[in-house]
C-alpha cells in the first residue's frame, strides 16, 4: 500500500491528532469530574471504551467522537420528534 503523504508529514499528523486521551480529559468532555470518571472506569461503566495501560487509563478518541457527534438517522434524532 502506498501513500501520497510523506512519512514525515504522517508522523507530524499523528502527533497532532492523538489516538487516545486521558480518562480525565474524556470525562471533562463528557461533563463529569475526575472522581466520577475514575469510578465509572474502575467499575467498567464508563460510557465508551477505556483501555488500561500499565497504571493509567486511556480512552480512544474514536469512541469519544461516536458519543459526542450527533446522530443523523431519521426517526432516531430527539430533535425531530414532535
Amino acid at each position: 500500500m502506498t501513500s501520497t503523504i510523506p512519512a514525515q508529514s504522517q508522523a507530524t499528523e499523528a502527533l497532532e491528532r492523538p489516538e487516545v486521551v486521558s480518562l480525565l480529559t474524556a470525562g471533562r468532555l463528557l461533563g463529569m469530574g475526575r472522581t466520577k470518571a475514575y469510578r465509572l472506569a474502575k467499575a467498567g461503566e464508563f460510557p465508551c471504551r477505556v483501555l488500561r495501560i500499565g497504571g493509567r487509563y486511556a480512552v480512544p478518541v474514536r469512541g469519544l467522537r461516536a458519543l459526542l457527534e450527533p446522530t443523523t438517522r431519521s426517526g432516531n434524532d430527539s430533535r425531530s420528534a414532535g
